[in-house]
């Protein structure tokens, strides 16, 4: 009796909980598409080619629909999963991309003429730079603790009115640097450096030739559980908004953790000082693609007879040699104003490891007659007469170099022949204070 009596009050909260029910089921069905619509359309892969070209296409049509706030998705970047570990210079993966690039900054304080170079050079850089929502550029400094304000001060200057997308700042310390690579460049410095002996100091002109020794190779936690060649972990957003002071000033310490001893770099580019850039950076990140099979480092002809020069005496027992000849034919030596470091292939390559040791120096000095001062760009030089098939050689438009002083000095003869170079220039580079056309 009492059943009949509640009946229906009962059938009508059956009815109602069998509906809540349903939109329940709906709820979780439309979810579950939801997130297989997400993989499915969000799995594809891209090259750095194919995405710069969508990029440009994008640009050369309509406009592009607007992007989510850079704030946010930094953000979202800030705080990753324990264990998690971002891509570096990978198309696929959850993480973000990282795009390397490397400049030296020491003695700046006082150095007006250096901190005007490093104006031009990071306002055309910053200016011209396109990323995508996912892709991040982390520019690297190589300072001593002055030099480092110095270069806080000019990034704040210069970072706000970019575009939107996201940076990050790295600051390496420079004795730390010069502290590990002393043990690895000592017995060539007496090579490639000027004056008659080995000093301690000018290790650092050689932190391109042991870069993959010293950039994280090993994703895992170092012992120390503490970087050991980073000043400053610092991050903080380019937004076209307004600039976020706090993001400056204060370290964010979990992000120490996942970006330096959790990224493994497997590519860096290398940057002087006195350039200015006419295109996007990101584009310099596709030569990269180009590398043939045992090419380890992307790197431009040196402009001037530099090398026909520093080889006389090799050349002159030698008089059918192309060492020290101009391009087509010739090898001119290398200019290291640019200089594409594909760490990961150094990492990996027998020959170039054997070529770091002092006594392969010692015989390749000795077989070439060779003497140099401008480190690292000699050394690349030498070993490149003997191993071609190490390089990449950019074409002069990534670093058309403006520098004149051996046209004066000796070589008018054949100045033009080293000197010529066609196309668009994507990078000018006024080496020995050449100034840099304004246009």
């Amino acid at each position: 009796m009492g059943l009949l009596r509640g009946g229906p009050p009962c059938a009508r909260a059956m009815s109602r909980l069998g509906a809540v029910r349903s939109h329940y089921c709906a709820l979780l069905l439309a979810a579950a598409l939801a997130v297989c619509a997400f993989y499915y359309l969000g799995s594809g892969r891209e090259t750095f080619s194919s995405a710069t070209k969508r990029l440009k296409e994008a640009r050369a049509g309509a406009p592009a629909a607007p992007s989510p706030p850079v704030l946010e998705l930094a953000r979202g970047s800030l705080a990753p999963a324990p264990g998690a570990k971002a891509k570096s210079l990978e198309g696929g993966g959850a993480g973000p991309v990282d795009y390397h690039l490397l400049m030296m900054f020491t003695k700046a304080e006082h150095n007006a003429a250096l901190q005007a170079k490093a104006r031009v050079a990071l306002r055309s850089l910053l200016r011209l730079a396109k990323f995508e929502a996912h892709e991040v550029l982390n520019l690297h400094f190589v300072s001593e603790e002055a030099s480092r304000e110095v270069a806080k001060a000019l990034l704040r200057e210069l970072l706000p009115p970019a575009a939107g997308f996201k940076c990050k700042v790295v600051f390496h310390d420079v004795g730390v640097l010069t502290d590990k690579l002393f043990p690895v460049v000592e017995a060539m410095q007496k090579h490639f450096s000027a004056g008659s002996g080995t000093y301690y100091s000018d290790s650092i002109f050689f932190l391109s030739v042991a870069m993959h020794q010293i950039m994280p190779k090993d994703p895992e936690r170092e012992s120390s559980g503490q970087p050991t060649s980073l000043e400053l972990l610092n991050f903080f957003v380019i937004n076209p908004v307004r600039w976020d002071q706090s993001r400056w000033d204060h370290v964010v310490p979990n992000l120490a953790t996942w970006l330096w001893e959790g990224t493994e770099i497997l590519r860096i580019i290398q940057l002087d000082l006195d350039l200015k850039y006419k295109t996007n950076i990101r584009e310099l990140f596709e030569e990269f693609d180009n590398f043939l099979p045992g090419a380890i480092i992307g790197i431009a002809r040196e402009m001037q007879p530099v090398y026909r020069h520093t080889f006389w005496q090799f050349r002159h027992d030698n008089p059918k040699t192309r060492v020290g000849s101009p391009p087509p034919e010739g090898l001119p030596g290398f200019n290291s104003g640019v200089m594409l470091l594909n760490l990961e292939a150094m990492r990996q390559s027998p020959l170039y490891d054997r070529l770091l040791e002092p006594a392969q120096v010692q015989q390749l000095a000795d077989k070439y007659h060779f003497r140099g001062h401008l480190g690292d760009q000699d050394f690349f030089t030498m070993i490149g007469m003997e191993h071609p098939e190490l390089f990449h050689v950019l074409d002069c438009t990534w670093n058309r170099q403006l520098c004149t002083w051996w046209r004066d000095h000796g070589y008018s003869d054949v100045f033009d022949a080293y000197f010529r170079c066609e196309g668009h220039v994507k990078i000018y580079h006024g080496n020995c204070n050449t100034p840099i056309p304004e246009a």
